[in-house]
């Protein structure tokens, strides 16, 4: 949000610099994030003052051109040479001296230097207006009709005062301050000085109806308050400068003098306003209504949208919408040149109802955002009077009609219990109750009621007023006693205690993460945040809705609606934006969640780690060629994370994963606790993703609840390791891992490790068989084994291959 330090002061007077005012403003929680000096015209005419020409004498070597003496205030004339026709002895000028920096109306910028021309010296220049960039007249210099003493500064001549603009990260709770007098506000809480609004005493409207506009509000629940006034005689045109640049200092483009009006309110009072051409309303009549369910409505913007039934609009007497209520203006009623008649509305519309409309259309304006967020139902009067007497003062508007309100179950203030022990208890430090009386007072909260209690503690009954939507209970109220006081007020104790210590996780989750994240970094991955919400479409044929998808209500988009239930599509978002241009070998890893319907209808969140591979796994050198990335590379680092969680050696099997095509499950305590494999064709183009992609999906939960942190370390062996080898013929569907899993059960003692080092399929084996090569690493930490030993642990193992697999050992 962007606040005018010199607009500002007209609210609250002060003589403390803007950056004093952005300490107060920060300390209480309006934090100013940046100040910016503002000038009416670039450069501020630094340089530039006001002189008399003394003496005008023709330039000896040119036609058109003149020698002056210029009086410019220091005592020491300046000699300039002067192109302009007009220039004469005794008139009052403006006059650049050596060094000022000139902004011309067009052209680019130029800085003034003491030179010849031909032949003559010059130590300055007087100037035309657009030299200076304050018109563009290039006619002659200008001749000034003024008392000022020569050297006074050009910008006091022409009231060219500076501006300084805060940036301030407003919080969506902190709708109060969404304004210049919401500042103002919390300013004279900070001062203890008085805020005052802008004077509308002289606003006066007619007594009798005469031809005025009659207003309806049906849903008096999501409008408990409309207000609005017909004025005639409007002429549509552009801005006085002053209007201008009020909302130019706060970044916005002047449009014409109705609309920068109701812009100007806005961001003085925090009320929005909305102008309608009168002559274009049917009927003559305002309805506040629910929307037809599929009606069209063009807005301001010239786009068609399609309405809800649900969302509030500002209609004519013929049904026909005018605007999306509290969120943006139709095309149809807008304020345009040929606009005589104005019906402006002021009004109060319930957050509700205007956040459901601005989120279903994707429509985001300074007026919803205000409107989302809670405006003060009793600022809807004062910003209609403030408004009509500015039209009139710059469109020459009159009220043509009394003054429309309807408000038929007036909003009062919230009443809040606060108990004084209570204060010191949540603040850490007592306030004098004389002290917590005059912040209230300066916050507009109301002492309506003093007792104690049945243990004799002072309690205060308060009437908190509207517009601080975000008090309503007594610890809200606290803190805002707390934020006047001051944080910096509030002094530590030698020894800080606290009644409640909360209890670590172990393993903790963060930390385990953090180990696995520099693991993987370490290896070359490169750690992807992605979105949480995306497209129905990626999970989901035509016209098949998956009913385990968890949606949003109201989605900001269609391409955005659904809570992931898998990281998978949102990561090749990731790696196909990235082989668009050209880096084609990635390596990323993610920690994320995934969303799931339960089938008793609740919802579920479940923390995943994924990991991609694609491209080169290694890049060409001299002395190797290129390494593609393959399954082995994927289950390798899926494989060390595991170990690094204390799941050295997981068992596997295959997997059914609806992404990917083939793959494995690795488990932990006989639970899959990963799945790996090449991501399928189908969604690979259905992403638009052109090369192929490795994939791992780690249940982040299951590992941390099953992780184990001891370390078993035990001393180097002195005895020698032995491998033996055996090519074991068994039938297709036997894999790998079912023989080192017999291996393993048969040998708990000696065998080290099970290694698969070639695999044949031929005609040689017969139909349906395949051929594993195996090692075998054997080794005995008390002995050095004897071959009788070896010949008798690889007997063992033969047996059981050929027994529970079926194999044929191959001699």
């Amino acid at each position: 949000m962007r606040i005018s330090f010199d607009w500002l002061k007209t609210l609250i007077p002060t003589d403390k610099t803007a950056a004093e005012i952005g300490a107060l403003l920060t300390g209480s929680g309006l934090e100013v994030e940046s100040l910016e000096e503002l000038e009416s015209i670039p450069g501020g005419l630094r340089g530039v003052v006001l002189g008399t020409v003394l003496t005008r004498e023709k330039h000896p070597d040119a036609d058109k051109l003149s020698l002056t003496t210029v009086d410019v205030g220091d005592g020491t004339p300046r000699q300039i040479v002067c192109g302009a026709p007009n220039v004469a002895a005794g008139q009052r000028v403006v006059v650049a001296l050596e060094g000022a920096m000139l902004h011309p109306t067009a052209g680019e910028p130029f800085k003034i230097k003491k030179s010849k021309i031909r032949g003559a010296a010059s130590e300055g220049m007087i100037c035309a207006e657009d030299e200076i960039g304050l018109g563009t007249s290039h006619a002659g210099i200008m001749v000034l009709d003024t008392d000022l003493p020569n050297g006074t500064p050009a910008a006091d001549y022409f009231g060219l005062g500076t501006d300084t603009a805060f940036e301030i990260g407003l919080t969506p709770n902190r709708a109060d301050a969404a304004s210049h007098y919401g500042v103002a506000r919390e300013l004279r809480a900070l001062l203890h000085q008085p805020a005052h609004l802008p004077d509308v005493s002289q606003f006066r409207a007619p007594t009798t109806a005469g031809t005025a506009i009659g207003v309806i509000v049906e849903d008096a629940a999501a409008c408990p308050r409309y207000a609005g006034l017909l004025l005639d005689n409007v002429q549509v045109g552009p801005s006085p400068e002053w209007l201008q640049r009020r909302l130019r200092s706060i970044g916005l483009s002047p449009i014409n003098n109705v609309v920068d009006v109701t812009n100007f309110v806005l961001h003085e009072l925090g009320q929005p306003l909305h102008a309608f051409d009168a002559n274009r309303l049917a009927r003559h009549e305002i309805i506040v209504k629910r929307a037809t369910e599929g009606e069209k409505f063009v807005t301001l913007d010239g786009v068609a949208r399609t309405l809800k039934g649900e969302d509030l609009v500002v209609a004519d007497g013929s049904g026909a919408p005018l605007a999306l209520a509290g969120v943006f203006g139709g095309q149809a009623s807008g304020v345009s040149a040929a606009t005589t008649r104005v019906f402006l509305e002021s009004a109060y519309f319930a957050p509700a109802a205007v956040r459901r409309t601005s989120q279903a259309h994707g429509l985001k304006t300074d007026a919803s955002f205000r409107f989302e967020r809670g405006t003060d139902p009793d600022m809807v009067p004062v910003a209609l009077h403030r408004a009509a007497l500015l039209l009139q003062e710059v469109a020459g508007a009159r009220p043509a009609a009394p003054v429309v309100d309807v408000y038929p179950l007036p909003l009062g203030p919230t009443a809040v219990r606060l108990r004084l022990p209570r204060v010191e208890r949540l603040v850490g430090q007592f306030i004098e109750p004389a002290r917590i009386r005059q912040i209230l007072s300066d916050l507009d909260i109301e002492i309506t009621a003093e007792h104690r209690d049945e243990q004799g503690q002072e309690e205060w009954t308060l009437a908190v007023p509207r517009h601080k939507v975000d008090v309503t209970r007594e610890v809200d109220v606290i803190e805002d006693i707390l934020r006047i006081y001051g944080y910096n007020n509030v002094a530590l104790r030698p020894h800080n205690s606290a009644t409640f210590l909360a209890k670590f996780p172990n393993p903790d989750p963060e930390v385990l993460r953090q180990k696995v994240a520099a693991l993987l970094s370490g290896q070359g991955f490169s750690e992807i945040l992605t979105n949480s919400v995306v497209n129905a479409a990626y999970f989901e044929g035509p016209g098949a809705p998956d009913e385990t998808i968890v949606r949003l209500l109201n989605p900001n988009s269609g391409e955005l609606n659904v809570l992931r239930p898998s990281l998978l599509p949102s990561g090749l978002e990731t790696v196909r934006y990235n082989v668009n241009r050209r880096q084609k070998d990635l390596k990323l890893y993610e920690f994320g969640k995934t969303y799931h319907r339960r089938a008793d209808g609740g919802t579920e969140e479940r923390n995943v780690l994924a990991l991609y591979f694609t491209g080169n796994a290694t890049a060409e050198t001299w002395q190797h060629p290129a390494h593609k990335t393959a399954f082995p590379d994927l289950a390798g680092a899926v494989v060390q994370v595991l170990g690094a969680l204390g799941h050295a050696q997981p068992a596997q099997q295959p997997t059914d994963h609806p992404y990917l095509a083939g793959g494995l499950a690795l488990l932990a305590h006989n639970q899959p606790v990963a799945q790996a494999g090449a991501v399928a064709g189908p969604l690979l183009k259905r992403l638009d993703v052109g090369q192929p992609v490795w994939y791992a999906e780690l249940d982040w939960d299951a590992l941390v609840r099953k992780y184990r942190a001891a370390l078993v370390a035990r001393e180097l062996p002195k005895f020698p390791e032995v491998r033996r080898d055996l090519s074991v013929v068994v039938d297709q569907s036997v894999t790998f891992d079912q023989l080192r899993r017999i291996a393993l059960r048969t040998e708990k003692k000696l065998l080290q490790s099970v290694n698969v080092f070639d695999v044949y399929e031929g005609p040689n084996l017969g139909a349906g068989k395949k051929s594993y090569s195996v090692s075998f690493a054997l080794q005995d930490f008390s002995q050095t084994l004897s071959e009788q030993a070896i010949d008798q642990v690889m007997q063992r193992l033969i047996a059981q291959f050929e027994q529970q697999a079926g194999a044929l050992i191959r001699k």
